[in-house]
């Protein structure tokens, strides 16, 4: 293709339903709409809240996006569309509409991973991806290393979370704290209040026998565990309630966060070194967060790691990014997934797009 695609993509993983449309690197509309305030009175997403939201928002976000990119439907060189990770109903109802458009119009469509999504965003701004690239995604739903040799054909999942992702961690813990939902805003502004020394809270698979050496590297090196921090802020303020005391909650928030964003920060920086890349991307809700984006920066430019991260709205789950991967894979002249394929709620990180069926 000669031309830069313009591609429409949509994005339905979760509570934000996104479509945004980008004519090769360039973001031309971002519409997104989201059903946070309908899950916040029952401290998470509901996930057939969130599927029946997707439903009314998905038409009226389209056109909010057609409308602002000034395009239509016809001028689209192909549709992409998020096919997993995510929940179940909600993925539903973003690739069925994904599925009409492109029978409709006649347009390829293509069946993309939510997670390669979120650093193919990085595009948008900054130019083309280096080589020797890392990605840190951190969200509500997510906690994931990735080494990018290739975004349209080659990426590598190094760690993930084997319990709750840092997000999920954070709503529970302001759930115990009596904070409202969402947690991580709430908990990163409170932390800035108290002491991040105040308790030492654990740091989940850091000890050595998970560890591992750098010449015997453990199973469990790159991977994230935040169950048994959650478990120690919920013994802590059982204890203070026991006691009688009041529960320092700015230093609850302060040495919690502390825990999380260290040994995020830590193993992303260690996955990073150990593999050779010389430059990480920083990705999903939480990249947010202030300390996590500061012990980022600051442990990547001790170890001469440059670090790329895209503005917070580009960070959440959005149809841009969406879009963005989609225009990628156009351009790399990877062949369209067609619309005979379904939702994967637990799409491997390494599957950058689903291959076509004559193609699989």
């Amino acid at each position: 293709m000669s031309h830069e695609p313009l591609v429409l993509g949509i994005e339905s993983s979760c509570d934000e339903t996104g479509v945004g449309v980008v004519r090769g690197t360039t973001r031309l509309a971002n519409a997104v709409a989201s059903s946070m305030e309908e899950h916040v009175r029952f401290g998470g997403v509901i996930p057939e809240i969130a599927s029946r939201a997707h439903l009314e928002a998905l038409v009226p976000t389209l056109r909010e996006a057609l409308d602002t990119a000034k395009v239509s439907l016809e001028d689209l060189d192909a549709i992409a569309v998020t096919s997993g990770p995510g929940l179940a109903g909600a993925l539903m109802v973003g690739v069925a509409g994904a599925k009409a458009l492109a029978l409709a119009t006649g347009k390829p469509l293509y069946a993309v991973n939510h997670l390669v999504a979120h650093v193919g965003v990085g595009v948008l701004e900054g130019g083309p991806l280096p080589e020797r690239l890392g990605a840190l995604l951190v969200s509500g739903g997510h906690t994931e290393i990735l080494e990018v040799a290739s975004l349209t054909s080659d990426v590598r999942l190094l760690g993930s979370t084997i319990d709750d992702a840092a997000g999920e961690a954070y709503d529970k813990v302001a759930r115990l704290l009596g904070l409202p939902y969402p947690g991580g805003p709430v908990i990163d502004r409170l932390a800035a209040e108290g002491n991040p020394k105040a308790i030492r809270f654990p740091r989940g698979l850091t000890l050595g026998k998970f560890m591992g050496t750098a010449e015997e590297p453990g199973p469990h090196r790159y991977d994230f565990s935040f169950s048994g921090l959650k478990t120690a802020v919920a013994r802590y303020v059982e204890d203070c309630a026991a006691r009688g005391v009041e529960v320092p909650v700015a230093d609850v928030a302060a040495s919690f966060q502390e825990a999380v964003v260290d040994v995020i920060t830590k193993k992303a920086v260690l996955a990073a070194k150990e593999h050779g890349l010389e430059h990480l991307l920083l990705g999903g809700g939480v990249a947010a967060n202030k300390r996590l984006r500061e012990l980022l920066a600051a442990r990547c430019a001790s170890a001469g790691i440059t670090l790329r991260v895209p503005r917070p709205g580009l960070c959440t789950d959005n149809g841009a990014m969406i879009a963005a991967l989609g225009a990628q894979l156009v351009a790399a002249g990877v062949e369209a997934t067609g619309t005979d394929f379904g939702t994967d709620t637990g799409l491997d990180a390494s599957i950058v797009s689903i291959p076509a069926p004559s193609a699989a």
